[in-house]
């Protein structure tokens, strides 16, 4: 596990567990640490996915952001390493406000099934095809990311 994945995936999940126990009638908290550190990883890996799929296209969309064409933060990368780095702690940036966004809608959700008085299995559902929306469009991004990079490094190295 790289020290990328502690910060974007697992601290992100246990403030969330530790947020939602506290603020929500919800309880993620695991008394088994091997079962819980898989579900806070989990936890926060959608945490970042809502990140990378929600806030940072909004955030481009009302010019909050204004990100470098793509081609050229590949070669500026390869230049100069920092940059790297640097695109690291945005992410975890992004992250952290992802996380904040997702306590108040879990507390939105809370409202919204208790006002509807939804079923546990009805909830399930929902989370469940939110959950497959979710990892169908960052594997569709995630395939387009790496197309991207290798198509960059493709036209820099001459091919």
């Amino acid at each position: 596990m790289t020290t990328y994945n502690l910060l974007n995936y697992l601290l992100p999940g246990i403030l969330f567990v530790i947020f939602a126990n506290h603020f929500t009638s919800y309880s993620f908290l695991q008394e088994n640490l091997i079962i819980g550190g898989f579900l806070y990883y989990f936890i926060g890996m959608v945490i970042s996915r809502i990140g990378s799929l929600f806030i940072e296209p909004f955030l481009k969309k009302i010019r909050f952001l204004n990100f470098a064409n793509y081609k050229d933060f590949i070669y500026a990368g390869n230049k100069d390493e920092k940059i790297g780095v640097l695109s690291e702690q945005n992410n975890q940036y992004r992250t952290i406000v992802a996380f904040l966004v997702s306590i108040g809608l879990l507390k939105v959700w809370e409202l919204f099934s208790d006002y509807l008085n939804l079923s546990q299995f009805a909830e399930a559902v929902i989370i469940y095809v939110v959950l497959l929306i979710i990892f169908l469009v960052s594997y569709r991004k995630q395939t387009n990311y790496i197309r991207s990079r290798v198509e960059a490094n493709k036209k820099e190295g001459g091919s």
